[in-house]
């Protein structure tokens, strides 16, 4: 395995683990395939994304797993002024999350919902696991260094372990997040986590998914997904994996139609209504 880290679970931070791009990573993967592009997979390599978005979700984690960068309060009401989006800039260059006020509270009340979960309390228990370990590995069949970011290892006691993701949503009903895991395939990141433990410690674990909404009263949902999306995920990252291999070896990241034209067809719902 190229690269700094051998094989295992280290303990880094974030910027560290984010800096190993020698190691694919299941998001690396996702923009491999469709609807993405190998293209867009090497664009970011050096042109990072950032949504101010994700600072609410990156909060709420730090609060979780009482681990992560830094909250910064910024005591505004919005981000409209000069002043407040300075503070924003300035928290950001110096690796914290920057929060209003009124979100600090919430990521707070956050954090005590799940302690007082049932099931969420317990798969985020500080006295059985350690929060944001990392994972890196060789993938089996074609020796491809990768790695992973759980957001908490559980002690790996004989028996399968059951490893925990905390997603934050708009809602956490059931059928409303398996919407979610089609938007933003996270029965990807079930079978690259599990995968990469199962390398690691030669047990496949359970995976569950911990959906906390973002607003009062904070409800909290403990998912696990079925046999099926897992195995659609599983292959989905194999073909990923493939992409890689083949776009590193011939140095050829291609866009969406960079062979022929793609054929396309009008959505099912354009044509309702009309009569020709």
């Amino acid at each position: 395995m190229s690269g700094p880290y051998a094989p295992g679970v280290h303990d880094i931070p974030e910027a560290d683990y984010f800096g190993a791009s020698y190691a694919l990573s299941c998001s690396g993967a996702k923009l491999l395939l469709p609807p993405s592009c190998p293209a867009r997979f090497f664009y970011r390599q050096d042109h990072a994304e950032y949504k101010d978005v994700w600072d609410f979700g990156s909060g709420a984690h730090h609060e979780v797993l009482g681990t992560g960068p830094e909250i910064v309060e910024c005591k505004y009401d919005d981000w409209r002024k000069k002043a407040a989006q300075e503070e924003q800039a300035a928290a950001r260059d110096l690796g914290k999350i920057p929060l209003l006020t009124k979100d600090v509270l919430k990521v707070r009340m956050m954090a005590q919902a799940i302690r007082e979960h049932p099931i969420a309390g317990f798969l985020f228990d500080p006295y059985d696991g350690l929060p944001e370990q990392s994972l890196f590995w060789e993938h089996e069949r074609t020796g491809i260094p990768l790695r992973a970011r759980l957001d908490w290892l559980p002690e790996m006691k004989s028996g399968r372990p059951i490893i925990a993701d905390y997603k934050t949503a708009d809602s956490a009903e059931p059928a409303k997040f398996a919407k979610a895991v089609a938007d933003y395939s996270y029965h990807q990141q079930h079978a690259w986590y599990a995968d990469g433990l199962a390398a690691l410690y030669g047990a496949l674990p359970s995976f569950i998914f911990v959906v906390q909404e973002k607003t009062p009263p904070y409800l909290v949902s403990v998912v696990e997904l079925e046999p099926e999306a897992v195995r659609i995920g599983r292959a989905r990252n194999e073909r990923a994996i493939d992409i890689y291999r083949h776009c590193v070896k011939t140095g050829d990241w291609p866009g969406y139609t960079d062979t022929e034209p793609a054929p396309i067809m009008l959505p099912a719902w354009a044509d309702k209504g009309e009569d020709f």
